[in-house]
């Protein structure tokens, strides 16, 4: 998940706050995973010890400050280890009035006019707390940011809640301003405002010790406050146009034949593609009509490696996913956002849900289903076949006695199933065992790099690829032998390749090269936070990690020559990851048009809903992308998104866009008068 991130106080004056010390747990998915723990002595030095493990990974960070007493800060440090390792270290100082930051990002110096706020990469819940109580005392609760930008707070609920005979009044504040989407955020009442619970809604509760019985409490009315300004969002957003809608004048590619064609109209009605037609043909009762100019009309992209939440959707239509795997997620939650958008409350893609299924470890991720048994994973499977998941996906701390059974089990029930590679198994194992689909590239290489002794559970499934990959022989007989194995088996590949990239070829302070084309678009603390690398790169490892990545993108391109099935998912930012995703494949010798096939065609052929969507035809729903150039020629095309529309219903993504402030790639096509 996203490292934390926040703001800190540069000059105003608040009351302090009183605790000497303060205790917080750290909760996912219901089972407590660490702490963090603020302590402030006599001289006034604050500490913030924050550390928690999911999924075998997770932060280490030593925070210290010192304010004056009207609440400025003097100076602030950072010391830890991120999420995958890294080493965190960052510093600030504001000194007659000139503040001074380093870290792994960037530094500077800037001089100091009024009230301000500097934006660390990385840092606890308690420092987003601070500057929140900031902003909020102050007159228009905004506040200037450094290195730039304005932030703004808003309350948007209060709540009073009781634990053995004790009551709290809480109030619920939005942060804006850092990123595309509002930070929420717990805290006592005004003056003190002091953090009492952040809430990452189907996943983690950080909450003041002793409270969290309430959790779930807040976490409900948080979701209520956000889905209100989710419905307001789709009002505003999702345009319901008078049919029937023509696109004239559109080159239309044939996704199943990886083509593209003349000019041609396109006539929708009802949420369905009803006629494609010779362009100019005579239009009879067109209500709506877009001019498409020669512009290529493509069927919507579908990212088959996305773990939904509920801002998400609005990025992945924007950047032209109209259908997204979910491959992992609270199932309560999931099942919830996929009602708010299939009602048209909140706007998003078509979700197909793959059911999560984990081992119990040390190590195990939260998700879904966590089972000790085979028979609780038999019931598991029962409970997403009879709710419709056409998928399973199967988790590193999965024992690997169960996988032919579970297999055996799922198929008899009609599911594929997918996952990553169990721990102390290989790639070819699983695939001999029946797996349908393996998840992310390095899970398919660890097959020539795991020994007995090898916990991939841990980071070791990253450290192994990174280490080795570089110097091993694509054509030797165990590569061979292993790719004949995928191919006669039909084994799809969910690549994930871009999010490697940052993992592997970036150093600190540079931009991740999966965003650096895009990277002026997004907020100024979006763009800081892809200066640093989460991945701990060992010293004189920079060059061996780069290559070894390198390998893997050619080793993408030679599963599809060869002719693996790949689908397209990022497991990361959503919306602007798959076109990376897409220009690697590119890059690994995919012709473009095959590339875009695989975004289309396969998506929805292994989520089994190519008789619905995937490419454009009549009777299928009308999930469709207006893009300037061609893509065919130029997968790059793929970001200059004039028009999307989604079950007929159009969007415009530098509208949607706006909203989350995110500066357009080109301005969006409106309809022209019949």
């Amino acid at each position: 998940m996203r490292c934390f991130l926040a703001v800190i106080l540069l000059t105003g004056a608040l009351p302090a706050w009183a605790d000497s010390e303060t205790r917080y747990t750290v909760i996912f998915h219901g089972q407590t995973s660490g702490s963090q723990t603020v302590k402030t002595a006599d001289n006034g030095t604050v500490t913030v010890d924050f550390s928690y493990r999911d999924n075998g990974r997770g932060p280490d960070l030593k925070e210290e400050f010192t304010v004056a007493a009207d609440g400025t800060l003097r100076n602030y440090t950072a010391r830890g280890t991120s999420t995958f390792g890294a080493s965190i270290e960052e510093s600030f100082s504001l000194t007659n009035g000139t503040a001074e930051w380093k870290s792994n990002a960037d530094q500077g110096t800037r001089k100091v006019a009024g009230l301000a706020a500097y934006v660390p990469v990385e840092c606890s819940p308690e420092i987003m707390a601070r500057v929140v109580r900031a902003i909020a005392l102050q007159p228009g609760n905004r506040l200037a940011a450094l290195p730039g930008g304005e932030l703004e707070v808003n309350k948007m609920h209060e709540e009073r809640v009781e634990v053995a005979g004790q009551s709290r009044e809480v109030c619920l504040y939005a942060l804006k301003g850092l990123y595309e989407e509002p930070l929420y955020l717990w805290t006592t009442r005004a003056p003190e405002l002091r953090l009492f619970a952040l809430i990452s809604p189907g996943s983690m509760h950080l909450i003041d010790a002793g409270w969290e019985s309430v959790a779930a409490t807040l976490e409900n009315r948080q979701l209520a406050v956000n889905d209100g300004l989710l419905r307001k969002l789709a009002e505003r957003l999702a345009h319901r146009l008078p049919g029937p809608i023509v696109i004239r004048n559109a080159r239309v590619f044939d996704s199943e034949h990886a083509t593209l064609g003349p000019a041609q109209d396109v006539y929708i009605y009802r949420g369905r593609i009803t006629a494609i037609l010779e362009t100019g043909a005579p239009s009879q009762t067109a209500a709506t009509v877009f001019d498409a100019g020669g512009r290529t009309l493509l069927p919507g992209l579908f990212d088959m490696h996305g773990h939904m939440g509920h801002w998400a959707g609005l990025q992945h239509l924007a950047g032209g996913v109209t259908s997204v795997r979910d491959l992992g997620n609270d199932n309560k939650f999931l099942t919830g956002l996929i009602d708010s958008v299939e009602s048209g409350s909140a706007v998003g893609p078509h979700i197909t849900p793959a059911g999560f299924i984990e081992g119990t470890s040390p190590f195990s991720a939260k998700s879904g289903f966590v089972c000790a048994e085979l028979s609780e994973v038999k019931q598991a499977i029962d409970w997403y076949a009879q709710r419709g998941y056409p998928q399973i996906k199967i988790y590193n701390s999965f024992h690997a006695e169960w996988v032919p059974e579970t297999v055996k089990y799922a198929h008899a029930r009609g599911l594929r199933v997918s996952g990553h590679v169990p721990a102390f198994m290989r790639a070819e194992d699983v695939v001999l065992s029946g797996f349908d689909e393996i998840q992310h590239i390095n899970q398919v290489l660890l097959n020539f790099f795991v020994k007995p002794q090898d916990d991939t559970r841990t980071l070791a499934r990253f450290n192994l690829v990174a280490q080795q990959t570089y110097r091993l022989d694509f054509q030797s007989a165990e590569v061979r032998n292993f790719v004949g194995l995928l191919r006669s088996r039909q084994t799809v590949i969910d690549p994930t390749i871009a999010i490697f990239e940052g993992m592997f070829a970036q150093q600190q302070g540079e931009m991740n090269p999966c965003y650096s084309k895009i990277a002026a678009h997004l907020p100024l603390a979006t763009q800081r936070s892809l200066r640093t690398n989460s991945m701990k790169i060992p010293e004189g490892s920079a060059q061996p990690y780069r290559e070894s990545f390198a390998k893997m993108v050619q080793f993408v391109g030679d599963l599809h020559r060869e002719g693996v099935p790949l689908v397209a998912g990022t497991d990361d930012k959503p919306g602007f990851t798959l076109h990376r995703e897409l220009e690697l494949y590119v890059e690994a010798g995919i012709p473009a048009a095959e590339a875009l096939r695989i975004a289309t065609w396969n998506g929805a052929k292994y989520t089994r809903t190519l008789s619905r969507t995937g490419s454009i035809a009549p009777g299928k729903a009308a999930d469709l992308i207006l893009v300037e150039g061609d893509p065919t020629q130029d997968i790059s095309a793929l970001r200059q998104i004039r028009l999307v529309l989604k079950d007929g219903v159009a969007y415009y993504p530098s509208e949607i866009y706006e909203s989350l402030g995110v500066k357009p790639f080109v301005q969006s096509l409106s309809p022209v008068t019949p």
